[in-house]
Formats: structure tokens, C-alpha cells, sequence
């Protein structure tokens, strides 16, 4: 792991945060990608390897290809990109859902984790090596009431990765997704726009994954020997059996 040149994007927070900490403590150069500068500088004074901070939004275009197509010399041999940036914005039925949260999702689950990859692509293809991971989620092998276009979105990187470890099986790239379950992050606060209280209870009466439980197996998919991909994995905590059936301690 020494050495080689990672990829996070949506560094600045989460399981992101903790995947950079996890693969800097192994020796890894670390490209950290993120929307919150100040963030970003807040963690690369707290690793301790070199890395390289990009500040965009994965959902804009052409903020992405600029920042990843003129990499500096010493960080463009990319070895493993991590897609990790994205978000659940609202928790409503179809009917009452806002088409603002739907462009957010869509915009940065689905539209900016292809633009990211896409932009890494060509150097990866040219050395015939490197790694993709892509964050999923079990919302992405189970649909739950009130997440329907949440959990569109994560069917959609589940297809778009079969499909593009299909596509690169020849160039000598891994590809593969993890997607976990109930992960105690900032995320459910996105998602209740601040409401602390019912992302709470998101939590309530289950020991949720942390971020770094993530961050510590997406580092074992990586670390596997080369003749080894780790295609697929649901990762959950041990009281949640599925998207929507945990046993909760009353």
C-alpha cells in the first residue's frame, strides 16, 4: 500500500473521512476530493502521508474533468479510486417528495460518481491496472418505503458497476461495490435537513457501523492479492438483517 495514489472523493466527511485516515495509516498517498475546503485542509493535517486536495462537486462537469484530467506529474498514476461522495437528501413518499431532492440524489450518487470515473478512466486504461470501488448501499439491493428515488439511485451504481467491471475486464482493472447498512455518519442529518432528533432515531436501540468499520473493509478489498476482486459485498450491522428489519434493544 505504500505509496500508491488513492482517490476519495467526498473526503470531507464520514466514511470518506475515515477511508483517507485508514489508508494514510498504511502509507498511501491520498487525493482528497470534496465540495468543503476547510475541511479537506482539516484532515490532511491529520495524516500522515502526502496528499493533494481537489475541491469540487461531483456534480458538476466540468469542475470534475478540469480538476482530474490536470492532475500534477507525481499524482496522475491514479491505483485506486474510491467513489464514496454522495447523499440522501429527504424521506417523503413519491407523491409528496420534492424534485429538488431527486435532482440532488440523481445529480450526485448516480451522475457524479460516472463523471468521476470517467475522468480517471483513460490513465487507468493506458497502464492496464488500477482499482475502483464504488459506495453503494443495501438501499441499492432493497427498496424501503419512502426512499424511492434514494434507493433508484443506489440500484443505479450497483448497475453501472456490473457494467463497468464488464467493460474494463480486459484492461486489467478491478472493479467492485460495498454497500452497507446502517452507518452512524452525518448522513441521516443531511437527509432531515438538520433535524438532529429524528436522525437520531435513525440509531435508536441498535449499535450502527461507524465509518471506520467501513473505511477498514473497503481497505481489505483493496488489499487483497491482485489475482483477487472483491466483486460485491453487504455489509451490516449485526442487529440489521436487512433494509428495513433490525432488532432494536427497547
Amino acid at each position: 500500500m505504500k505509496d500508491k495514489i488513492i482517490v476519495v472523493t467526498g473526503a470531507s466527511s464520514g466514511i470518506g473521512w475515515a477511508t483517507a485516515e485508514v489508508f494514510s495509516q498504511h502509507g498511501a498517498k491520498l487525493i482528497l476530493c470534496g465540495r468543503r475546503k476547510e475541511k479537506l485542509e482539516l484532515l490532511a493535517s491529520k495524516l500522515k502521508t502526502k496528499s493533494l486536495l481537489l475541491t469540487y462537486d461531483v456534480r458538476d462537469r466540468r469542475a470534475v474533468f478540469e480538476a482530474l484530467e490536470n492532475l500534477p506529474k507525481e499524482w496522475e498514476n491514479v491505483d485506486v479510486l474510491i467513489n464514496n461522495a454522495g447523499n440522501a437528501h429527504g424521506f417523503d413518499p413519491v407523491q409528496t417528495a420534492s424534485l429538488e431532492d431527486w435532482d440532488a440524489m440523481i445529480d450526485g450518487n448516480v451522475k457524479g460518481l460516472m463523471y468521476v470515473t470517467k475522468a480517471l478512466l483513460p490513465q487507468m486504461i493506458k497502464a492496464k491496472k488500477g482499482h475502483i470501488i464504488n459506495l453503494g448501499s443495501i438501499a441499492g439491493k432493497e427498496v424501503y418505503p419512502n426512499g424511492s428515488v434514494y434507493c433508484s439511485s443506489k440500484f443505479a451504481v450497483d448497475a453501472f458497476t456490473q457494467g463497468l467491471r464488464l467493460d474494463l475486464n480486459k484492461d486489467g482493472i478491478k472493479v467492485g461495490a460495498i454497500h452497507p447498512g446502517l452507518v452512524k455518519t452525518e448522513f441521516s442529518k443531511v437527509r432531515f435537513k438538520g433535524d438532529g432528533d429524528r436522525a437520531n432515531k435513525v440509531y435508536a436501540g441498535i449499535e450502527a457501523l461507524s465509518a471506520q468499520d467501513v473505511a477498514n473493509v473497503i481497505l481489505y478489498m483493496v488489499q487483497v492479492p491482485s489475482c483477487v476482486n472483491v466483486a460485491d459485498l453487504v455489509l451490516l450491522p449485526t442487529r440489521q438483517a436487512n433494509a428495513y428489519v433490525s432488532n432494536r434493544k427497547s
